[in-house]
């Protein structure tokens, strides 16, 4: 895989470690896909109907719906506004079919680099979010980027897996 890969520092501030480690496992979902053709973007293993490319177009919404929507308290833009989540939740996985990797590749880099820069912007981790949850509950910015290590590690493994099963790829 030709994506580089940094390792966290072993001995990082509190906000340092925990920006590092989203970074780290944003490029190990990242390497999953380089390389790949659409039809391998689109594989599934077993009975699951995960795919490399919907992970990848999963984690681009994530990092959006977390940054601009949740903490920032405004819209999402395109693709996002125009779904209808109601009649299909999984949009987001299911519309990366047919997608290149440089396409979803490059949305995902957009994303990240609004979301660095909005978390630039904030100076205390226990700033909390403008948007509550459907029970009335706000995030702090400490507990986005503990749950967005925790999306992008879980489905760092998916990728794994599936990566494997395409072309024998292992490793970070």
């Amino acid at each position: 895989m030709t994506l580089p890969l940094t390792d966290p520092s072993s001995t990082p501030t509190e906000r340092r470690g925990l920006e590092e480690f989203l970074d780290y496992f944003r490029q190990v979902v990242r390497r999953k896909a380089d390389g790949l053709t659409p039809d391998q973007l689109a594989h599934t293993v077993a009975s699951s109907s995960l795919t490399i490319g919907g992970i990848l177009r999963h984690l681009t919404l994530v990092e959006e719906s977390w940054f601009v929507e949740v903490l920032q308290g405004r819209e999402l833009g395109e693709p996002w506004s125009s779904v209808d989540w109601n009649s299909d939740r999984d949009w987001d996985f299911d519309s990366a079919a047919g997608m290149t990797a440089e396409e979803l590749l490059d949305a995902h880099a957009q994303s990240c680099e609004i979301s660095r820069e909005i978390l630039a912007e904030v100076a205390d981790l226990g700033t909390l979010t403008e948007r509550s949850d459907s029970d009335g509950v706000r995030f702090n910015v400490r507990w986005i980027l503990i749950h967005l290590i925790e999306e992008y590690a879980r489905h760092a493994g998916h990728a794994d897996l599936l990566r494997e099963d395409i072309d024998g790829e292992i490793g970070d």
